[in-house]
């Protein structure tokens, strides 16, 4: 059963303003400009630009997105354009300047370097981003997710095109909708630039702003024509959420042995933040271990390769000294929290504090496999997806939601105190919905 609505703030509040460098969106610390790195890897060299870059033209504070961007904040009218120039000289700029989707393509950190791939996933994704900025109209927020057929992927971004290597040189391509990716068929590997190009240009063409908003007749509209690449079985569609389970993750926070002479590091920054002293840090640590670049993970973190399994797990003790989250059981990996108060400017309560604080009582909870999400308003930008328990920032009070969305119509209204209590005195080997039954209790004010 869906839950009740609640209407959200008029723009220019609304969640889905795509910043770039050249166009850097206002918010609560001031501009934030984000850096969409080429397939999501960045050179060290590249790594100690953008701390210092944070440092010089903004206040220092970094957040890693959900589709495995940088995003510099407290960025002011007088250093955006130094920060702009600084970093496209550092190979770091924006690729097109119509207001179109940065980057276009998200595959798995270990695109490339997974033995287990199928396919030349770089190489797909090149192909792919140099047609996407060839197609006018194609709106920012485009997303085309690549899955190598490897161990690892892409992770929980929305895409509105999917493509997953089922076998060698043969990939299954779905598109979006409102319950999920449908499966339209396959393409080979040679096909699959262009069928996708094809794909976003009949997408451009509707003025929809995702695939998953268009109707059925508009999305059967994508294959009105016949694109220079064929989709083969174009009339089997396979059921809503045929690829849903198979997206894939990238590897979660801890070290990963694939080889005796390649280990992977994976950390994440606590909550998706930051610093400049931090990305100094990841970069001194990668420099000790070899590494030439640093690879940006859906999971709000980073992804380095080490020569061996003992020198990786010296190198994630000093990951964890620099503040990054390196072990898969911390309950900060459940917990998804927003800048808040008072960085973004919508936001009313401090979000990452308090996802800090909820993050350790929530710990038996998130050992069950359940997530939390503290938002610092109804727009829920740190995960618009539904969680088991949402705290929702109004005035100073968070809205409890349960099983549901940011925008869902809230339970009951309590101060963190209150519901931090609540989660602390819970039964974790009972459902969670007990610890929020709306009587209101002895501890709430």
């Amino acid at each position: 059963m869906s839950l009740p609505r609640r209407a959200l703030p008029e723009a220019p509040s609304r969640r889905g303003w795509c910043p770039g460098l050249a166009r850097p969106m206002p918010t609560g610390d001031g501009l934030l400009a984000r850096i969409h790195p080429a397939g999501g890897v960045l050179t060290l060299e590249q790594l100690r630009n953008v701390a210092k870059a944070a440092r010089r033209f903004g206040n220092g504070h970094i957040d890693v997105t959900a589709r495995a961007n940088l995003q510099v904040r407290g960025v002011t009218e007088a250093t955006r354009g130094d920060l702009a120039a600084r970093l496209d000289a550092a190979g770091l700029g924006d690729a097109r300047p119509d207001g179109g989707p940065q980057r276009l393509t998200l595959a798995s950190p270990l695109a490339g370097l997974d033995p287990a791939e199928l396919i030349d996933v770089p190489a797909l994704a090149r192909d792919i981003e140099a047609a996407g900025r060839a197609i006018a109209g194609l709106p920012a927020k485009t997303l085309v997710s690549l899955h190598g057929g490897g161990r690892f992927g892409p992770g929980e971004a929305e895409a509105d095109i999917a493509l997953r290597a089922e076998g060698r040189g043969e990939i299954a391509l779905a598109l979006a909708t409102a319950d999920g990716p449908d499966r339209i068929g396959e393409v080979s590997e040679a096909e699959a630039a262009g069928a996708v190009a094809y794909l976003l240009a009949a997408f451009a063409r509707t003025g929809q702003r995702r695939v998953r908003d268009l109707s059925d007749e508009a999305r059967r509209f994508l294959f009105a024509g016949r694109p220079p690449s064929p989709v083969r079985e174009r009339g089997s569609v396979v059921p809503n959420g045929a690829l849903a389970g198979q997206r894939g993750m990238p590897p979660p926070a801890g070290l990963h042995v694939l080889s005796p002479s390649l280990a992977i590091l994976a950390a994440e920054a606590p909550f998706g933040r930051c610093d400049a002293a931090a990305l100094d840090a990841l970069a001194r640590i990668a420099d000790a271990l070899g590494t030439p670049e640093i690879r940006l993970s859906s999971t709000r973190g980073f992804v380095l390769s080490a020569p061996d399994p003992a020198s990786g797990t010296r190198a994630l003790a000093d990951l964890a000294a620099a503040g990054f989250v390196v072990a898969p059981d911390d309950p900060r990996r459940s917990v998804a929290a927003c800048p808040g108060a008072p960085a973004c400017a919508s936001g009313s309560t401090p979000a990452p504090a308090d996802a800090a604080r909820l993050a350790e009582a929530f710990r038996a909870f998130a050992s069950r496999g359940l997530n939390a999400h503290v938002s610092g308003c109804a727009k829920g930008c740190a995960r618009p997806a539904p969680a088991d328990l949402t705290l929702v920032g109004a005035d100073g009070r968070y809205g409890i939601v349960l099983n549901g969305a940011p925008g869902d119509e809230p339970a009951i209204q309590l101060t963190f105190e209150a519901a931090l209590e609540r989660v602390r005195r819970a039964d974790s080997a009972e459902p969670l919905q007990r610890a929020f039954d709306t009587r209101p209790t002895n501890s709430d004010p």
